[in-house]
């Protein structure tokens, strides 16, 4: 990356760290929401860590992750709208008129998504270990967990900067958020894969992705140092990463040469 790219890139960065901060209403839901649904998932389904072959005795220890990979959702819907903005609004024509390049735009928008997942990935992890989370690969592990959790951050954001590069749209890139909570849910984000027993859903589940980003992070947490689990969730994070910036970049091309 050139300086004068890398300075493009900072503009942008700064601009979007400071527009994410302030707007309580986008970091509030990010924080409180995953922290809700863990309180209330913690207490209703510890009763599976009596099902045979349940990883772990504690269902919180299990679900902690859960946060983490709703941390990143709100990362996807947070670069997606904040672009989606620009693009309405008419900003990304004004900047048209500068010599930024598009590259610099897109790094530049997730790095407020990015900041609220590991600012929010922080938060999980410390309210976690307060309520009594374990986490048996140690400090090591923990910081691991929150370099993956912060690289699916970056896999989300890049899925919602393509919604917004494809549709223009702030309302399209709010749609994105059901579609994918709903491939959340068709994972093993609540239960181990070799748990579940409708076959049809465990199929769903082991092709979806989600499933391995989820196994990577919870193996950091009640498995062990597992370097399986761990090369598929951020071989996935990468490759989402990749696939999701290309076609966001190629979006974002497409317009501003219609513009």
């Amino acid at each position: 990356m050139s300086t004068s790219v890398a300075t493009q890139v900072g503009f942008i960065a700064r601009r979007s760290v400071r527009r994410t901060f302030r707007q309580p209403a986008v970091l509030v839901p990010t924080i409180a929401f995953p922290l809700f649904l863990l309180a209330v998932n913690a207490s209703g389904l510890d009763s599976a860590t009596n099902l045979p072959g349940f990883p772990g005795d504690s269902y919180l220890d299990f679900a902690i992750v859960v946060t983490f990979m709703q941390g990143a959702l709100f990362a996807a819907t947070t670069a997606g709208t904040e672009l989606a903005t620009d693009i309405e609004s008419g900003f990304l024509d004004r900047l048209q008129l500068t010599p930024l390049r598009a590259v610099a735009i897109l790094v530049g928008q997730l790095a407020g998504a990015v900041t609220v997942a590991l600012g929010g990935a922080a938060v999980y992890l410390a309210v976690g270990l307060i309520a009594g989370v374990t986490i048996v690969t140690g400090v090591g592990g923990a910081l691991v967990l929150l370099g993956l959790a912060t690289l699916i951050g970056v896999a989300f954001g890049s899925i919602g900067a393509f919604f917004a590069a494809r549709t223009g749209s702030s309302q399209a890139v709010q749609g994105l958020f059901p579609l994918l909570f709903v491939t959340f849910f068709l994972s093993s984000i609540n239960l181990p894969r070799e748990l579940i027993e409708i076959d049809w859903f465990r199929t769903v589940a082991g092709a979806n992705p989600v499933s391995y980003l989820v196994e990577g992070m919870r193996s950091l947490v009640i498995t062990g140092w597992d370097a399986a689990a761990l090369l598929r969730g951020f071989g996935v994070a990468v490759a989402v990463s990749i696939v999701g910036f290309a076609a966001a970049a190629s979006s974002l091309r497409t317009r501003m040469a219609r513009t």
